[in-house]
């Protein structure tokens, strides 16, 4: 898997996951502002300039932050939804027996059942073992007898960048963590 960079706004938002090249074409046109991170997270080398007798080089940070403000306020965008998320955010733990499971032992559980109006959405899902999916079946919580030993909630930017399940360096992992919201399940 190719290392990538998290690019930010100048005020320090994540923006994307970008690649090496993409990068490089930042630092190139000037457009990288601030960077952090302990350490490059790859020298890129070019071309010998004749006259100087000196390769080019650049040396590429894991976290840029780029000139100018983001078109699009991203604290108005929900994070797109994906079961493995889903499972992250939750610990790969059920919410009703509140219980460990590997993540081929989970399901999506809709609090609010698909069959009865519930959405595939961050607040309407939630991870559940098999056992406790199939004891709830097509009932809401109260219905069923079953208290949720968790709420689910929307996570905020900075944790949907760790979510993604990327191998993130550990300097870019603290750097994010240490920007997530103080009742994080992530923390």
């Amino acid at each position: 898997m190719k290392p990538q960079v998290l690019q930010l706004d100048v005020q320090g938002t994540p923006q994307a996951w970008i690649s090496l090249e993409q990068a490089a074409s930042h630092y190139a046109t000037g457009a990288v502002v601030w960077e952090d991170g302990a350490g490059p997270l790859v020298t890129m080398r070019g071309g010998f300039n004749v006259a100087r007798g000196v390769q080019s080089r650049l040396e590429i940070s894991p976290i840029i932050a780029l000139k100018g403000c983001a078109k699009v306020n991203l604290f108005e965008h929900t994070p797109a939804f994906n079961r493995r998320k889903l499972f992250v955010r939750d610990r790969f733990t059920c919410a009703y027996c509140a219980r460990r499971f590997r993540e081929q032992d989970l399901t999506c559980e809709h609090i609010l059942p698909e069959s009865r109006g519930g959405t595939w959405d961050w607040m309407n899902l939630v991870a559940a073992c098999r056992a406790c999916n199939s004891e709830k079946a097509d009932r809401t919580p109260d219905e069923a007898g079953m208290k949720l030993v968790y709420l689910p909630y929307v996570p905020s930017r900075w944790e949907d960048f760790l979510l993604e399940g990327r191998n993130v360096r550990a300097d870019v992992h603290e750097w994010l963590a240490s920007r997530l919201p103080k009742g994080s399940r992530l923390n």
